[in-house]
């Protein structure tokens, strides 16, 4: 892939574990609501889309506003508790800005939550440009947030490559037409992975290298 310019990453599931601190605010805000609290599989499973999209389902919609105020007053510190980066994250970032690629992050979480990620693991710096959907009138799968880095880059579509861990990453890449690179082990089973037809599939993050032919540059 010798024309590729620009990597645009996905940030929970993809760069950041976040799952534990998501279950953790989660169920904090169905015991302040007397709901039922929800399995950690069930909770990941609605993971992707956003908090208030998180929420939506098991709250009702008069109490939906309470409970992301709720949810987002707790999940401040539950970020900085419970969250960890992937393993080599920090290795395959620096490579590849030592190899001249531009570097941004899409993520359906809310800027203000992502930054405390980014700048909680030290990793906000690497990157070029940071754009989350609440900043949009449509988050992923819709390719709103991919076109408008693109654009902002001023390269063409071939030019830029996505990595996610989810179907609706892999939904955004092909709606935009930009390669996308899914790493397994995210909120999406492989067989819903499959069914996207993303241009590859890897089971961990730092195999960006082979798909980008910098192994034994990243490896000096």
């Amino acid at each position: 892939m010798q024309d590729i310019k620009l990597v645009i990453f996905d940030l929970d599931g993809t760069l950041i574990d976040a799952y534990s601190a998501i279950n953790c605010s989660f169920n904090f805000v169905m015991g302040k609501l007397s709901l039922k609290p929800q399995s950690s599989e069930t909770i990941r499973r609605a993971v992707g889309w956003g908090d208030k999209n998180l929420l939506k389902p098991f709250v009702e919609r008069q109490n939906l506003a309470r409970a992301l105020d709720l949810y987002r007053s707790h999940h401040k510190n539950s970020l900085l508790k419970y969250s960890k980066l992937y393993p080599n994250v920090k290795k395959l970032l620096r490579c590849l800005k030592k190899n001249g690629y531009k570097l941004a992050v899409a993520s359906n979480r809310p800027t203000k939550f992502s930054l405390i990620l980014l700048r909680h693991f030290k990793i906000k710096e690497k990157f070029d440009y940071i754009l989350c959907a609440d900043r949009l009138r449509f988050g992923k799968p819709h390719p709103l947030i991919l076109n408008t880095i693109i654009k902002k880059f001023s390269l063409e579509k071939a030019q830029a490559l996505y990595v996610g861990d989810m179907s609706i990453d892999a939904q955004a890449g092909r709606r935009a037409h930009v390669n996308t690179v899914i790493v397994t082990g995210g909120s999406s089973s492989l067989s819903e992975i499959k069914k996207e037809k993303p241009f590859k599939i890897v089971n961990r993050i730092d195999k960006l290298q082979k798909v980008l032919s910098l192994d034994s540059r990243c490896n000096r």
